[in-house]
């Protein structure tokens, strides 16, 4: 891992209703180019509006993200150039149901990234291949399970050769037998030195993969620190006990 930061977040704040749900008051974060971040805390405490912001899928009230030194939430900026930038893995793997896996996954190379069709489909299937759903290539989304789904999801935003992955708690929504292949995914990805951001309320994974543990809670970075710092150690009576509860 290198101190070179990827991305910096000063000053966010992010308000809802008219400025009256104050999701993010006031974030400052830098995130290191080969670093794995993962984002822990309470329901409704500004975690997944944080990862957003990141990409700016929600437009920041306040304060700025740079990424590689350009501040993108400046106006003039070519936001969609960035985007590509940042893989981003949601609960909802939001796949075209009426494309087969191949083609979810070869649309954006071909169409963003100008890529022909036989290039674009040696990389799909290459990462097929390495999620174990090479022979899937050309089911459609509704002939797979959750877990599969989901690492087809992973795998399609790595089509587009990301320097960032960010992941909005990608295993909430599945069946808990399908959450151990998903993690597996992203432990070989952290363990390639892919930069990740990651949201979840798996701590296994926090503890085992992380480089570093935010603790959010009312939209604040609360604490943060090493694995050990946070779980074996937390200095802050909040994420005390917030662990408490979780750690049971």
């Amino acid at each position: 891992m290198t101190t070179d930061t990827i991305i910096s977040v000063k000053g966010l704040q992010k308000h809802f209703d008219d400025g009256k749900l104050k999701a993010l008051q006031g974030v400052d974060a830098d995130i290191r180019r080969g670093e794995v971040v993962v984002v822990i805390g309470p329901s409704g405490s500004g975690k997944s509006t944080f990862l957003r912001c990141l990409n700016l899928l929600e437009t920041p009230s306040a304060g700025t993200v740079s990424v590689e030194g350009v501040d993108i939430t400046d106006p003039k900026v070519n936001i969609n150039r960035h985007r590509e930038k940042m893989g981003m893995v949601f609960q909802h793997f939001n796949l075209f149901p009426h494309m087969t896996i191949l083609r979810n996954m070869t649309l954006a190379p071909m169409k963003l990234l100008k890529k022909s069709k036989a290039e674009a489909e040696q990389k799909a299937m290459e990462l097929l291949k390495r999620v174990g759903l090479a022979e899937r290539a050309n089911a459609y989304p509704s002939q797979l399970s959750g877990g599969q789904t989901q690492r087809i999801a992973i795998v399609r935003a790595l089509c587009m050769e990301p320097q960032v992955m960010l992941f909005d708690e990608p295993t909430s929504a599945l069946d808990p037998e399908m959450v151990g292949e998903v993690l597996d995914v992203m432990k070989q990805l952290a363990h390639e030195g892919m930069t990740m951001v990651v949201v979840t309320h798996e701590m296994g994974f926090a503890r085992e993969v992380a480089d570093r543990v935010l603790f959010m809670d009312e939209g604040k970075i609360v604490e943060e620190g090493t694995p050990q710092q946070i779980f074996e150690n937390p200095q802050h009576p909040r994420t005390q006990d917030f662990l408490a509860k979780v750690l049971v």
